[in-house]
């Protein structure tokens, strides 16, 4: 899909940032974080993170953990995601800097929203509607602008040259901008926008950063890379010091009453960078001195887990959230073996799920899943088509496989992202398929493992390819359309994130029949529905939901973790004791 073609790096970068390490299954009871312990107002909070930051700028934030920290921060969008309230459960969509979040014309091909009249950037001028749409263009700036999310691109009725960009150029250029002005207007205080095709979640999308006002008389271009000019209640004290970090006091001109999402009780936040995770998250365990009042957005290692599950103190103030990330399989669609309904089917009923949890470190580490939307998720749906046990079941798997008229033992080759744990993971899988009468090749590909499978002369020679992805924001219309809608993905050298080549006009169709439900609870189960057909017809093997474990200090209060926000802690509730 070209409105995520920037998915794949995104999801590398938030790996980068929440690597769900791993450790043996346990029988200890996580706390469940709550909202209401009692807080005084005011004291320092410390963020302890491995980092470093890339970027602070809204249009080239793509770390989950970083655009989490900067939206509750510093940085306001048009709608946002409520506090959490519970673990694992996302939240609701909420208004931001707008007075709603959005409406939308019958087509699905227009929103309006309206501002606030008393958001206000630090120093002290209103935020409005000029602004807004100033962010939106960087965007298009991709020359300037790199490594943001670039959904603006393919989703604005912008027109697009012959070789997929954009005819607009960005604010720093005056190429095309007509046809950025007729697609986004400001009339007063609403902004409205014009897109290419119908997206009745747009509202959701303009809860994420790229979407973000910028003030253009203070844009700096291609050298605001880590520049905060706030418009929520922290702003920066001097500079970002990139390895080091930097100290986040009060905005004057922020007012409680302005912001109905950010509690904003704490005084200041001193965020540290550059210090391994092992390092945070043991400072964290011991809790001494300023470190009782630390968070962090990195997962406790491998080596740690076991030390925070088997203490009951550390376990108390310590939180097991699912993360962002579902692991997955691709058979090759344009491999011979592959095209056969029996062999996909047999590989599928092969899966040894429980094995590669606990390969990955145990219950703690990740759960079992069959779907290809996460379980936070409100499309997610509880199914298994093929009634394949958690272990597999090999022995059905080899009558398909013989069913299927090749040759016992079948030769397949499996392509994976190498390092530890996923050797040890994709090795306990190769043996549930071994004994289904499979014989696996794996290859493990520790460079640029992503760009190596998009590319169709490197993927022939791969019978099945393993892949992780998340959602960019919490719906359906972010995972299936982008993953498994041929016409947004394949061309004659890259397979875009369809990995496995897989193509269908009648699914394609389904797709566009999802996306035009106005109604989000009955949309957000067609994508449920869809979701169940991949895996009935072994379009994908979904294997893993993620899971996270992080620590805060004793004088934390407030702390929970947030789905909506890339299942990291939501500093919109957090204080201090």
């Amino acid at each position: 899909m070209r409105a995520m073609r920037s998915s794949a790096a995104v999801v590398s970068a938030i790996c980068t940032a929440l690597l769900s390490a791993s450790c043996s299954a346990s029988t200890a009871t996580m706390a469940e974080p709550s909202t209401l312990v009692p807080a005084k107002g005011g004291g320092t909070l410390y963020v302890l993170r491995q980092g470093p930051v890339v970027a602070w700028d809204p249009q080239r934030l793509n770390v989950g953990a970083d655009m989490a920290f900067a939206g509750r921060v510093f940085q306001r969008t048009l709608t946002s995601w409520a506090p959490a309230t519970r673990q694992d459960r996302t939240p609701a969509l909420v208004p931001d800097l707008a007075t709603d979040t959005g409406r939308v014309t019958a087509d699905g091909r227009v929103w309006r929203f309206t501002l606030r009249d008393d958001a206000t950037w630090q120093d002290g001028k209103p935020v409005t509607c000029a602004d807004v749409k100033y962010g939106i263009s960087r965007t298009y700036a991709t020359a300037q602008i790199t490594g943001g999310l670039t959904n603006a691109l393919d989703l604005l009725d912008v027109p697009h040259n012959d070789d997929g960009s954009s005819t607009y150029a960005g604010p720093y250029l005056r190429t095309g901008r007509k046809a950025f002005d007729k697609a986004v207007t400001c009339v007063g205080r609403t902004i409205t926008l014009k897109l290419a095709k119908a997206v009745p979640d747009f509202n959701q999308l303009a809860a994420l950063s790229a979407f973000a006002p910028v003030r253009a008389d203070l844009d700096r271009g291609a050298r605001s890379a880590t520049v905060v000019f706030s418009n929520g209640p922290y702003q920066l004290k001097g500079a970002w010091q990139v390895g080091k970090g930097a100290t986040f006091v009060r905005n004057p001109h922020w007012r409680a009453t302005t912001d109905p999402i950010r509690r904003a009780r704490l005084a200041e936040l001193i965020y540290q960078e550059g210090v391994p995770a092992q390092t945070v998250v043991s400072r964290i365990m011991t809790n001494a001195g300023p470190d009782a009042l630390a968070v962090t957005a990195d997962s406790a290692p491998r080596v740690l887990q076991n030390d925070i599950m088997s203490n009951a103190a550390i376990t108390a103030r310590s939180s097991n959230p699912r993360g962002p990330f579902v692991d997955y399989l691709l058979p090759n669609f344009s491999r011979r073996t592959m095209a056969k309904p029996e062999v996909r089917q047999a590989l599928a009923l092969a899966t040894n799920r429980e094995a590669y949890v606990t390969a990955l470190g145990g219950d703690s580490a990740a759960e079992a899943t069959y779907a290809m939307i996460n379980k936070s998720l409100p499309a997610y749906r509880d199914f298994n088509p093929l009634a394949v046990p958690p272990r597999g079941d090999s022995a059905r798997a080899r009558t398909l496989l013989h069913a299927s008229g090749l040759t016992l033992p079948v030769n397949i080759t499996v392509a994976y992202r190498k390092g530890p744990p996923s050797d040890n993971a994709m090795a306990a899988l190769q043996q549930g398929w071994q004994d289904a009468g499979f014989s696996v090749t794996l290859v493990g590909i520790d460079k640029d493992y992503f760009t190596n499978i998009a590319s169709v002369q490197n993927s022939r020679r791969y019978d099945v390819m393993w892949a992780v992805g998340s959602a960019q924001w919490p719906s359906g219309s972010s995972v299936i359309p982008s993953l498994f809608d041929s016409r947004l993905n394949l061309s004659a050298d890259s397979s875009g994130q369809d990995y496995g080549r897989f193509a269908s006009a009648a699914f394609s169709a389904k797709i566009d029949a999802a996306r035009k439900i106005p109604e989000a609870t009955r949309r957000e189960k067609a994508w449920g529905v869809l979701d169940e057909e991949i895996a009935a017809n072994v379009t994908a093997i979904a294997l893993t939901n993620s899971k996270s474990m992080f620590v805060h200090g004793t004088e934390v209060a407030g702390y929970i973790d947030n789905q909506a926000l890339f299942g990291t802690v939501d500093m919109a509730t957090v204080s201090v004791r």
